[in-house]
């Protein structure tokens, strides 16, 4: 299968928009919490550290830290010193809290180095990559999608991205291939590393599932698709705000339950009305 036909042109003929998954799924999710992110400086107040985000980021560093080190010292018992090295008890409701996710991150990644196979090593650990993307034939392209995969391996003559999960639940087929992020990594990693790029995996390293899907051109496009209606939306606002625009109307709060664990729940209103605060530790699987 030859790697989608998407023309990277250079010529420029509208404004080039570059968007992250991350961006662009904020965005999605609630434009206010997008301007606050990335629009409102001086930054707004915001919550303290997530026990669960810093569990995954544990979990990531170590996997990734792994990788980094020869064939051979890849084994279970590294894997395990190196949580024990990366962990922070931030967000945890007590050392004691702390102290048992701990040991179950140990575990997570003992079991994951014994199930699957690192001897091969990965063309990209935590790598950026970028893809000017044109969707319509004879035009320059609309936007720039780029960001920070988590994992890229290669087998045979194609990419594979991979992304490490750690949430509650164990991911499948269909969220792999209803992840946005995962199909913008693969049509970027495809132009960044000059290879097709169509399989993507979603490793629930608490369960050891992996969850994968096959892309084609279409389901790639579709996503794209969807990507450059967003990111016009999301440059229209921006640009609105900065001529002077109403930031209210341009970035509305859409108030829900993530509104509960949002960080930046101190300076929003509506989100504080939604519903009562979530413990830094609510989130973690039990």
């Amino acid at each position: 299968m030859e790697q989608i036909g998407f023309d990277f042109g250079v010529e420029a003929p509208r404004k080039l928009t570059k968007v992250s998954p991350a961006r662009l799924a904020t965005f999605e999710d609630c434009p206010r919490r997008y301007r606050m992110s990335y629009l409102d400086r001086p930054s707004p107040t915001r919550t303290g550290a997530w026990a669960h985000s810093t569990l995954g980021a544990v979990v990531h560093n170590a996997l990734r830290a792994l990788f980094d080190l020869p064939v051979i010292k890849r084994v279970p018992q590294r894997a395990m010193a190196l949580v024990a090295e990366h962990w922070k008890d931030a967000g945890f409701e007590d050392t004691d809290q702390a102290a048992r996710y701990r040991a179950r991150a140990k575990a997570w990644v003992a079991e994951y180095v014994e199930d699957n196979d690192v001897s091969v090593d990965p063309v990209g650990l935590e790598r950026w990559v970028s893809a000017p993307v044109t969707l319509e034939p004879g035009s320059g392209p609309s936007l720039i999608i780029e960001g920070r995969a988590d994992r890229i391996d290669q087998r045979g003559r194609e990419l594979v991205i991979i992304d490490y999960k750690t949430g509650r639940r164990a991911p499948d087929e269909y969220e792999a291939r209803s992840s946005q992020a995962l199909a913008l990594y693969a049509v970027a990693a495809a132009r960044t590393l000059r290879t097709p790029c169509y399989q993507v995996e979603l490793h629930h390293v608490p369960t050891g599932t992996i969850a994968a899907a096959e892309h084609t051109e279409q389901s790639l496009k579709r996503h794209l698709q969807r990507a450059d209606e967003t990111a016009g939306d999301l440059r229209l606002a921006t640009d609105t705000l900065n001529a002077g625009g109403d930031e209210d109307v341009l970035f509305p709060a859409r108030p829900g339950r993530r509104c509960s664990w949002c960080d930046f729940r101190p300076s929003c209103a509506a989100g504080q009305e939604a519903g009562p605060a979530a413990q830094p530790w609510e989130l973690l699987a039990p």
